[in-house]
C-alpha cells in the first residue's frame, strides 16, 4: 500500500477577509473531493486572509496511481484563477 501527500500553499490576492478565503478555499475542495478519489483540508495559515496551506492525501496500491491522482489535482488548482499555488511538498508513505 502505498499513501502519497502533498502539501501545497496557495496565494489568494483578492481576498479581502476570511470570508472571501473561505469561500475560494471552500470551492477548490468540494470540486477536489467530487472528482478525485482522494482525502483534502486546509491545515495551516487559518487566520491569514490571502494565503492558505492545503494537504491532499491519497491511498492506492501503486504509486504511479498516487502520482497520476496528485497531479490531476494539482492541474485542477492551477486552473483556478482566484489562487496561485506556490510552495509544493511531495511525501510518500
Amino acid at each position: 500500500m502505498i499513501i502519497g501527500f502533498v502539501r501545497l500553499e496557495l496565494l489568494i490576492y483578492d481576498a479581502q477577509s476570511l470570508k472571501d478565503k473561505r469561500s475560494v478555499l471552500k470551492s477548490i475542495q468540494t470540486r477536489l473531493k467530487q472528482r478525485f478519489n482522494l482525502s483534502v483540508a486546509e491545515t495551516d495559515h487559518h487566520d491569514v486572509w490571502q494565503r492558505a496551506e492545503l494537504t491532499m492525501v491519497t491511498v492506492s496500491n501503486e504509486r504511479s496511481v498516487c502520482e497520476r491522482e496528485l497531479q490531476r489535482a494539482l492541474a485542477l488548482i492551477d486552473g483556478e484563477p482566484k489562487a496561485e499555488r506556490t510552495v509544493t511538498d511531495y511525501e510518500w508513505l
